[in-house]
């Protein structure tokens, strides 16, 4: 007995617990698989034991995760309000405008320096004026204003606005419209976007307020008045009210139903050869018994008609190549409506640019291609440029740009309606409707330029009761088309958003593809005054290109700084070849480094293209019918008559 209750020894317990370890582990695995994962019947059986106090239970499946109902309610919901409030705001996020001011009006809060600097210049400028104004009155002539509008600002430009008070008026509006600016710029703290988005909103806020907006401010509409004998504002009231008819039933402005593409705009000779749902392609009969053998295809922007190429025949650089001796093809784009709204990036790159080279290689007997692109038409021949180039497609012989970007990190004012805010609130709207409305999208550009395109108008159509002639320019301004929503949404957030073209992560096929395989020779061409594809953003392609570049800088804006013909007054340009060994050369550098030439660039251009140019020889048939590419009617075609 006394031998049964002996206590094992130590090395006795240290054996047996060795020998029984990997038995308990075996053991302890089996119970954690039973607690995690009971059978059936326990479940049951547990399921119908009482909660146990003082423990939460676990919820139901069901009331964790939110129903696909109430989902896709709520998301319905918050994006039917934003499409009814961009209706009101142009298509702009309130949104994104405030935050912008909160941000501004934080820190400035907090910047007491900055506020005193600011007491400091309003006193001094509320002085030059009271000093200006005190010398006006002792001498009327030879006195220099205290304040200059800047060289573009020409509402103050008149003889009027000099005498007095119209002059203490308008430089009193200018001295606070500077002061504002100094308010709402340089506060440290304040990131550079939402300091920018506040100088604009701000500057177009004050705009609104300018002397030269209303009657009795205004010397010149005052004078106007008084000799008309107030005839000019009944005038102005009938433009007003025909104007407001117009935009209300969709109608073009006054005057543009003169153009009429096909009859007096559009007319270079021509046949559709070929049509799919995107595009559909025109070639251009020969102007010359022989052309050169590589034939020019043009893309352009999908935002307007491509007209604008083929306007009048006097502007029309599509007459001028083909009397120079090229066989030209123009894509002219579908105006989509809802049931395209899902045509992607992709769709525009496929069934536009790529099915276009295959029917211009049935035609010209698969010769080399000269690439040209103007404006959104440009990007996306730089896309399908570097995806030939990573594929190793050679059908470029050389590729033109004009007015158009690949780096859109300084792509101007515009970039100020881009931000995660902007394009939630403009996708939704497009989600909406299934396109972006060319009424939605000209307010955006009207607001980029209000004193030329809204306030000067307004002013010289409404209070002087005039109304500007209508040019072939701009009744093609005024037929524009609408762009898908899915299309217009990939092209905000890859390119203009996240700038994923200019670094190499813009994807074709599923794979990335990189500017820098484009080897082919390019003629790029920016424009000084232009606001939608600023020239420095242009003369990027420097940058992103491993080629031989050809760089214009021209005078005039985005449209008239490309439709500048032989002849036409005070035109200028700048011109240098940069070989791709020859070390970057900064804008400023370039523009102090390259005289102007009078005249147009056209020439320029087209003696490029002859250089990178075969011999001449007799021009191809008219389309391909036994590719599926024959003729199937008269140049214009019927996409470009679409409303």
């Amino acid at each position: 007995m006394e031998a049964q209750h002996r206590r094992p020894s130590p090395r006795r317990m240290t054996a047996t617990a060795n020998a029984a370890a990997p038995l308990a582990r075996r053991r302890m695995r089996a119970a954690r698989k039973r607690v995690a994962a009971p059978p059936p019947q326990q479940k049951a059986k547990l399921s119908r034991l009482p909660p146990v106090p003082g423990l939460a239970s676990a919820p139901e499946p069901s009331l964790v995760r939110d129903s696909y109902a109430s989902t896709a309610f709520a998301d319905i919901i918050d994006r039917s309000v934003h499409a009814t409030i961009a209706r009101f705001t142009v298509g702009l996020s309130p949104m994104a405008l405030i935050g912008a001011y909160m941000d501004w009006a934080s820190h400035i809060a907090f910047a007491p320096g900055k506020q005193s600097q600011l007491i400091e210049k309003a006193l001094k400028k509320a002085l030059r004026l009271a000093m200006y104004a005190n010398r006006r009155v002792v001498d009327r002539n030879g006195v220099e204003p205290c304040i200059v509008p800047l060289p573009q600002d020409r509402r103050f430009a008149g003889e009027a606005w000099q005498n007095p008070p119209y002059d203490y008026m308008y430089q009193a509006f200018l001295l606070g419209q500077q002061w504002w600016h100094n308010a709402v710029t340089g506060v440290r703290g304040v990131t550079k976007r939402d300091e920018d988005m506040v100088a604009f909103a701000t500057r177009q806020f004050l705009d609104v307020f300018s002397p030269s907006n209303t009657l009795f401010t205004n010397p010149e509409v005052a004078e106007r008045t008084r000799r008309d004998g107030g005839m000019n504002l009944v005038r102005g009231l009938r433009n007003y009210a025909e104007d407001w008819e117009r935009a209300v039933g969709g109608r073009p402005p006054v005057g543009a139903e003169q153009f009429e593409p096909g009859r007096n705009v559009a007319i270079t000779p021509g046949k559709v050869v070929y049509r799919n749902r995107l595009i559909e392609l025109i070639q251009y009969a020969p102007a010359t018994a022989k052309v050169r053998p590589e034939p020019v295809l043009i893309v352009p922007a999908w935002i307007m008609k491509y007209y604008i190429l083929d306007l009048s025949p006097a502007n029309s650089l599509v007459k001028f190549l083909t009397e120079r001796g090229h066989t030209v093809f123009m894509i002219s784009w579908k105006n989509p409506g809802p049931e395209d709204r899902d045509l992607s990036m992709e769709d525009y790159r496929t069934l536009g640019v790529m099915a276009a080279l295959d029917a211009v290689g049935a035609i010209a007997s698969d010769r080399k291609v000269h690439g040209v692109g103007y404006c959104l038409g440009g990007t996306l021949l730089a896309i399908a440029a570097a995806t030939m180039a990573r594929d190793g497609d050679e059908r470029f012989r050389t590729l033109s740009f004009f007015a158009a970007q690949a780096d859109f990190k300084e792509a101007g004012e515009l970039t100020l309606f881009i931000d995660e805010s902007q394009l939630s609130f403009l996708e939704d709207m497009m989600w909406e409707q299934g396109f972006l409305d060319t009424k939605q999208m000209a307010g955006a550009f009207q607001i980029l330029r209000s004193n030329d395109l809204v306030w000067s108008r307004m002013v010289h159509d409404y209070l002087m009761g005039e109304r500007a002639p209508m040019t072939d320019l701009m009744a093609w301004n005024a037929d524009a088309t609408r762009m898908p929503y899915r299309m217009h949404a990939e092209y905000l957030r890859h390119l203009f958003l996240d700038n994923d073209l200019a670094e190499g992560r813009y994807r074709t096929d599923g794979r990335d593809v990189a500017l820098t395989a484009i080897r082919t020779p390019l003629f790029t061409v920016g424009t000084e005054q232009d606001h939608v594809a600023p020239w420095r953003s242009v003369y990027k392609f420097h940058l992103l290109t491993d080629a031989d570049i050809t760089f214009v800088l021209t005078s005039g804006g985005h449209n008239a700084g490309i439709v500048s013909e032989p002849g036409h007054p005070h035109r200028y340009f700048r011109v240098a070849l940069r070989r791709r060994t020859d070390n970057y050369v900064d804008p400023d550098a370039w523009t102090a480094g390259t005289p102007a030439r009078e005249g147009s660039w056209w020439p320029r251009w087209s003696d490029w293209l002859t250089a990178h140019s075969g011999e001449p020889v007799a021009p191809p048939a008219m389309g391909a019918a036994q590719s599926g590419s024959a003729p199937a009617c008269d140049a214009p075609g019927t996409y470009v008559r679409m409303q």
